[in-house]
Parts: C-alpha cells; structure tokens; sequence
C-alpha cells in the first residue's frame, strides 16, 4: 500500500486551532503518523479538533505497508471507525487501545463530544494489495500488484458506472454527465439512503486522484468547474479505454425512469 489520505472537513478545526476553518487533507506513507485531538503547546497534533470532550493527544494514526493502524490515547472514551460503504458496519476502538487494524479501503473516524453532534474525519486507503491471479508469487520472489484497484462493491464504483453509462449506451460520444445528474440517476438504489451532491463530488475525486492518479488540468485561467469537468473526462476515458468499468457494470443501476413502461410495450 503506497499510502493513505486523511481528511478532516471543513469546520471541524482552524488555523491556530480556531473553529470554523478550512478543509484540511493530509497525506501518509507507510512508517509515517499523524496524531488528532485538541492539542497544545506540549502536545501537538496534524488534525486539530476543537470539541472541549477530545483530548488534547486522543489517538493517534499510523501507516504499515498493507494497512493502517489507529491508538486510542483516551482513558475514559471508546472510538468508532465505520465503513460508510458497509451497511452499517464499523469497528470499537475501546480506551487506550494501540496499534488497531483497521481494514476498511474507505473509513470514518468518529469521536464522541458533549454536543449532538460527533466529530470525525476520513481515510482513504486507495491501494489495497490483491495476489496475482495467476498464483501466489513466482520464483524470483516478486509480488504482482493491481495496476488500477477497484471495489466493484463500493459506492464510489457506482458512482462510477453512472459516470460511464451515457457513452456505454452510446448516448453521447462527449458529455459526461454532472453532479446533479449523477444523484437524480442514483435514486431508488435499494442499497442508497440519501445521496447528496458533496458525497458524488467527494467520490469522483477520490477515484481521479487516489485510485486512477489523474494530473489535475493546468489552470491557465480556467474556471473551477471546467477543470472538474475536464477532470471528469479524462476518468472515464480512461476506464472506458482499459475496460474497467463494462457495459455488463450496468445493471449495478437502478433502472432507468420508464424503462417499465418501455418494456410492457414491447411486449405487447
């Protein structure tokens, strides 16, 4: 695993420690850590959360070479890391707990506060090991890797599949469908609670950077949402070019609107 990303959304911590600041993102190799909590002078930390019931150091990420690890430093509080893409499944990181692996590819980091609200943060660990389907290894001791990773059972993949469909279905040879028009598409998936426009977002993004490692367009004096677009357009070129996501991935989708009623009269 090359790594892990981090990130703590915005107003959750604040240059200096202040509440309400900027989104922070941090990036880690394997070997490396990044402490959170409210930290202090004695006590620094890489995510600051500003809630009076999170210590000043209350834990503590570390990365190995095919997992992550994460300490609760607490005494008295027990964490949770959930697998928001898991049906409600999730691990109990009970008090001074260190060193818990965690397996999740996409997790969050939920700690408990006096408010009615929680504070957490996410990992992204985009580079799971798979064994080589040809067999376990080969004589000269090498390990054979999965180029592009890809969980066809997670969210950001249907994401993904809506991204694709309009050019699978031959549709549009250019257009690739927007943001909004991904959550309209995603409406009625059994397995989908409410999908908002920020989480399509989050997960093209985690895709083009993390999991396919697409260069951002140059600015040059583009405006934001050309370069998303652009961005958007190179992703699925790409997989559509190394076959990634099929046209089989297609009924991972909740039918279209009228696909019924196009159905009964065909067969009429």
């Amino acid at each position: 695993m090359s790594g892990v990303v981090i990130y703590l959304p915005q107003g959750k911590t604040g240059a200096g420690g202040g509440p309400g600041g900027d989104a922070v993102t941090l990036r880690l190799g394997p070997g490396q850590v990044a402490r959170f909590g409210r930290g202090s002078a004695t006590s620094p930390v890489e995510l600051r959360l500003d809630d009076e019931a999170i210590s000043r150091l209350a834990g503590e990420i570390r990365v190995t070479d095919d997992h992550w690890q994460l300490s609760n430093h607490s005494t008295t509080q027990s964490y949770l890391v959930e697998n928001p893409e898991g049906a409600g499944e999730y691990l109990r990181v009970p008090p001074r707990r260190a060193g818990a692996p965690i397996p999740f590819e996409f997790s969050r980091v939920v700690l408990p506060t006096r408010r009615d609200t929680t504070v957490s943060f996410q990992v992204f660990a985009p580079d799971h090991v798979y064994l080589d389907p040809d067999g376990t290894g080969d004589q000269w001791g090498s390990r054979t890797v999965t180029a592009y990773s890809l969980d066809e059972t997670s969210l950001y993949f249907l994401v993904l599949v809506a991204l694709c469909e309009p050019r699978l279905r031959d549709e549009s040879p250019v257009a690739v469908p927007t943001t909004p028009e991904i959550v309209e598409r995603l409406q009625g998936h059994p397995l989908l609670g409410r999908l908002t426009a920020r989480a399509v977002s989050s997960h093209i993004d985690y895709l083009a950077d993390e999991k396919m490692r697409i260069s951002a367009p140059a600015e040059h004096g583009l405006r934001r949402e050309a370069r998303r677009n652009g961005k958007r357009e190179t992703l699925v070129g790409l997989v559509l070019r190394f076959g990634l996501v099929r046209e089989e991935h297609l009924a991972l989708l909740p039918p279209r609107p009228g696909t019924g009623a196009r159905k009964r009269e065909a067969a009429r």
